[in-house]
C-alpha cells in the first residue's frame, strides 16, 4: 500500500504544477456554466412547474458539476497509460515489482484530484456571490453537507474504477480510440452530465438509477442540491459501494488476465 501511496503523491504533485491549463479551464467552464444555467432558465420560465428540480437547485448542480469535472469527466484520461499500452512500453511496468492495477488506480486518482483542487475553490467562490438567478445555493442541511463529501468521494472512486476497464480493454484492442469514445459518449448522457438524472422520464430513471453511471456526479450533487434525500440518498450510497465493489473486482481481475497475454514486439 505505502507505494501504491507514494505513487498517487508523486501524481499528485505533478499535476498541481499545470496552473496555466487549469486557468483556461476554468475560463471554459464558467462559460459552459452560464451557458446551460440560461438553457434550464428558458425552459422554466415557460412551464416552472413541470421540472422535478426547482430552478435554485439545478443552478447548483451544475456550478458543483463544472468545480468538480476533473474528479467525473471520464473523458479526461491519461493519454500517457494508453501511449504505454500501444508503444509496448509496458513491458517496463511489467517488470516492476508492482500491481498494474492498482498503480494506475491510484495515479489516475491523484490526477483527478489535483485537477478539481486547482479548479474548484475558484469557481465555487464566484457561484456563491452571483446574481439569483445564476447563484449557487447553500447546501440543503448539514446533514446534506455531510454525505455529499462522503458521496463525492465515493462517486470519484466508481469513476476512477470504470475509467480504468477502458484503460485494461485497450491491450485487446488495435486501437483506444473507438473503445474511449464509446465508453465516455455514454457515460456523459447516462451519469447525468448532459441532463440531470431527475429530468428523465420516471421509467428510464428508476433503470438508469440501477447503473454503475448513476454513481458517479449524480448521487453527490444531486444530495448537496436537496434533490435527493432520506431513503432514495441511503439506497444511492450503498448503490455507490455495490458498483465500486463490482467495478474493481473485474477491473483487476480483467488486468491481470490482459497481463498474461499481453504481446509485444511479437513476442
Amino acid at each position: 500500500m505505502k507505494k501504491y501511496l507514494s505513487f498517487f503523491r508523486l501524481r499528485f504533485t505533478m499535476g498541481l504544477q499545470y496552473r496555466t491549463a487549469a486557468l483556461a479551464g476554468m475560463v471554459t467552464q464558467f462559460a459552459w456554466g452560464f451557458l446551460e444555467i440560461m438553457v434550464f432558465q428558458a425552459f422554466y420560465k415557460a412551464e416552472p412547474e413541470a421540472f422535478p428540480m426547482t430552478m435554485s437547485a439545478t443552478a447548483s448542480y451544475i456550478w458543483m458539476q463544472q468545480a468538480f469535472l476533473a474528479l467525473f469527466a471520464t473523458w479526461m484520461m491519461e493519454n500517457n497509460i494508453f501511449d504505454t499500452i500501444v508503444s509496448g512500453n509496458i513491458a517496463y511496468s511489467l517488470c516492476r515489482p508492482v500491481r498494474i492495477y492498482n498503480m494506475w488506480f491510484s495515479q489516475s486518482t491523484a490526477t483527478r484530484v489535483s485537477r478539481a483542487v486547482l479548479r474548484c475553490f475558484p469557481i465555487l467562490i464566484v457561484a456563491v456571490f452571483l446574481p439569483e438567478n445564476y447563484r449557487m445555493a447553500k447546501p440543503a442541511s448539514p446533514w446534506h453537507f455531510g454525505w455529499f463529501v462522503i458521496t463525492l468521494v465515493l462517486g470519484l472512486l466508481v469513476t476512477v474504477a470504470f475509467s480504468m476497464l477502458i484503460y485494461v480493454f485497450t491491450f485487446f484492442t488495435v486501437s483506444p480510440q473507438g473503445v474511449r469514445i464509446v465508453f465516455t459518449s455514454m457515460v456523459d448522457f447516462f451519469a447525468g452530465a448532459v441532463i440531470p438524472l431527475p429530468f428523465f422520464p420516471a421509467d428510464w430513471q428508476r433503470v438508469l438509477e440501477l447503473l454503475p453511471f448513476a454513481s458517479m456526479q449524480n448521487v453527490p450533487l444531486r444530495i448537496y442540491s436537496g434533490s435527493m434525500s432520506g431513503a432514495e440518498m441511503e439506497k444511492a450510497v450503498v448503490m455507490q459501494l455495490v458498483w465500486l465493489a463490482v467495478l474493481v473486482t473485474f477491473g483487476s481481475w480483467l488486468s491481470r488476465m490482459a497481463e498474461k497475454k499481453v504481446t509485444i514486439q511479437g513476442g
